[in-house]
C-alpha cells in the first residue's frame, strides 16, 4: 500500500498512522489506542447512537465510530472534558433503566458496568431514577428479553438484520417510550434462534438478551471484567484472558420437593 493510502493522526499527543477509509475508532483500535464505546461492536455497521465514543476532532465533537479519518487530524480523547461527557452519558444510562447489577446474569461481563468502572463511576449521579416498567418477554424456549436493562444500543437490531438476515428486532415507540420490539406479538412467534449472532454473548452489552439455562455463566472472579478492565484487549493488542469455565445450571422440578406444611397460625414449618 502506497503512502498516499495512509494518513497521520495525532491523538492526545501520540502520532498514529491510519488507512484512508477507516473510521477514527478503527484507526485507534489498530494502533492500540482504546476509545470507549457501547453501541459499537466488531462486525456491525456503526451507528453512533450511544455517543460514549465522542472525541474532539480539530476542536469539534464527533462520534469516533462513524467519523472517517482525515489528514493531520488533531484528536482529543482522554481529556477531563471528554471523560466528563462520557461519565454523564453512562450515568444517565444507569438512571434511565433498571440496572440491578448484583442480581443480573450479565454482571461481570456487562459492558455498561465495566465502562462505569473504567470511568471511575462508583456513586449515583444527581439524576432521578426513572424506574421504568418495561415488558419482559420469556415466551421463547431458549431466550428471554428484559427491556428494563436495555440501553438502546441497537446492536441486536444490526446483528439480526445484517448478519442473521432475519430482522427479528427493531426500535418501537418514541422519546422516553422508545424500546426494542420484535417482529411478532412475542419472541416465540419469530424465527429467532439461540444460534443467531444477535443472541450471542458478544452482541448485547448488558443483560437484556438472556440465554436461558446458562445462569450467571461463570463464577465470580472468573468473569470477563473481574480482573481485566474493558478495552485492555485493544490497548495490549491481545485477546481477553478470562476463564471459559461455565457454571452448571441444574433444572429444579418442584415435584421433587414435598409441599410446605403450615402450623395452626398459618406459618410455614
Amino acid at each position: 500500500m502506497s503512502d498516499k493510502d495512509h494518513l497521520t493522526l495525532n491523538i492526545d499527543g501520540q502520532k498514529i498512522t491510519a488507512k484512508r477509509g477507516q473510521t477514527l475508532m478503527q484507526a485507534c483500535d489498530a494502533a492500540g489506542v482504546y476509545i470507549p464505546r457501547l453501541c459499537d461492536s466488531e462486525g456491525l455497521e456503526p451507528q453512533g447512537s450511544c455517543r460514549v465514543c465522542s472525541v474532539k476532532l480539530n476542536g469539534r465533537v464527533v462520534a469516533a465510530c462513524t467519523q472517517p479519518v482525515v489528514a493531520n487530524a488533531h484528536i482529543e480523547s482522554e481529556t477531563e472534558e471528554i471523560n466528563r461527557y462520557r461519565k454523564d452519558l453512562v450515568s444517565m444510562l444507569f438512571h434511565e433503566g433498571n440496572h440491578l447489577c448484583p442480581i443480573c446474569e450479565a454482571s461481570g461481563r456487562c459492558e455498561l458496568q465495566a465502562m462505569a468502572y473504567r470511568l471511575g463511576i462508583s456513586q449515583a449521579a444527581p439524576h432521578p431514577y426513572l424506574e421504568p416498567v418495561r415488558p419482559v418477554d420469556a415466551s421463547h424456549p431458549d431466550i428471554a428479553l428484559d427491556n428494563n436493562r436495555c440501553i438502546l444500543c441497537g446492536r441486536c437490531i444490526r446483528a439480526s438484520r445484517d448478519v442473521d438476515g432475519k430482522h427479528v428486532f427493531e426500535y418501537i415507540g418514541r422519546g422516553i417510550h422508545k424500546r426494542i420490539g420484535v417482529n411478532a406479538d412475542c419472541l416465540a412467534e419469530t424465527d429467532a434462534s439461540i444460534d443467531d449472532h444477535a443472541m450471542s454473548l458478544e452482541v448485547c452489552p448488558v443483560g437484556c438478551i438472556i440465554r436461558k439455562r446458562e445462569g450467571f455463566f461463570a463464577p465470580v472472579g472468573e468473569r470477563l471484567y473481574d480482573t481485566e478492565v474493558i478495552g485492555r484487549d485493544i490497548e495490549t493488542q491481545q485477546p481477553h484472558h478470562h476463564s471459559l469455565h461455565k457454571i452448571e445450571v441444574k433444572q429444579i422440578d418442584p415435584a421433587d420437593f414435598p409441599p410446605f406444611n403450615k402450623d395452626d397460625n398459618g406459618d410455614t414449618v
